[in-house]
């Protein structure tokens, strides 16, 4: 009699004789795929056939992370991983059931996963933890309490301080970040959060410069200092400063010129 297909065996796993056809057929094709003289494509096939078998398990470990932000088809994927890893590494004379040691080696990968793949902002891998630790007792918690538990009642059950619980849940806002192309949701218009985010003011950038210049304005002679003044904050040309302060246009154009040299090279031994 032909031995079933991995069809049937997932098809008959019921309570009872599911389970049990699954362990004779997974202990059937560990020996194939551990036999001396096996050729490499029956191994092959056993190896496929071994992680089909076995995918029961991974989706059954994956819905354990249901809800934390990441899909469940991604989570079956990563917990695969896992899954292959235990068949490569699983040596059945160690007279362990296959399905108790690839357990914690799918659930870790998944894990893992959360760790270093699912963070938008890498942050240090304690708070990762304790932000797992955070949701699972808080869905204990508020179960048992009948309400959400506040910041004290999740510090004496994990075992940690007030604060670490706060900095735990404020490591959640790293978890995943928003567009700032989305919208903000309201009706009125698709605004999004670029809008609201101010811009930076171009005069702050001449603020430094400005009051490096004020203690040397105080400097200047009168005159000078009244020729800067109509030229650069009334906006007069040369010309009317000329007929302003009684001189010509050229001799207002030299005092100009000399007036931002100094100036210029007051600013630079300054900054030296």
């Amino acid at each position: 009699m032909d031995a079933p297909s991995t069809s049937d065996v997932v098809a008959a796993q019921t309570p009872s004789t599911g389970i049990e056809l699954t362990r004779r057929r997974s202990a059937e094709l560990f020996v194939e795929l551990h036999a001396a003289g096996s050729p490499e494509p029956a191994r092959a096939r056993a190896r496929d056939e071994l992680v089909a078998l076995h995918l029961p398990l991974v989706e059954h470990c994956a819905r354990r992370f249901r809800n934390r932000g990441e899909p469940l088809e991604d989570l079956v994927q990563v917990g695969t991983i896992g899954l292959i890893k235990s068949v490569d590494r699983f040596d059945p004379q160690r007279g362990v059931e296959f399905s108790t040691y690839a357990t914690p080696t799918v659930i870790g990968e998944i894990k893992r996963y959360f760790r270093d793949k699912g963070w938008a902002i890498r942050v240090p891998r304690r708070l990762q933890e304790l932000r797992m630790q955070i949701g699972s007792t808080t869905a204990e918690l508020t179960q048992a309490l009948g309400r959400s538990p506040t910041p004290r009642e999740l510090a004496e059950a994990i075992g940690c301080t007030v604060e670490e619980i706060v900095e735990g849940l404020e490591s959640s806002n790293a978890y995943s970040t928003l567009s700032l192309d989305a919208s903000d949701d309201h009706d009125d218009g698709a605004a999004s959060m670029l809008d609201a985010i101010g811009v930076d003011d171009a005069n702050l950038e001449h603020v430094e410069i400005r009051e490096s210049l004020k203690p040397l304005l105080d400097r200047l002679e009168p005159r000078e200092k009244r020729i800067l003044l109509l030229r650069f904050f009334k906006n007069m040309t040369q010309s009317q400063i000329a007929e302003e302060i009684g001189v010509s246009q050229m001799h207002v154009s030299r005092l100009l010129s000399r007036t931002l040299v100094q100036l210029r090279t007051s600013l630079e031994a300054h900054d030296d």
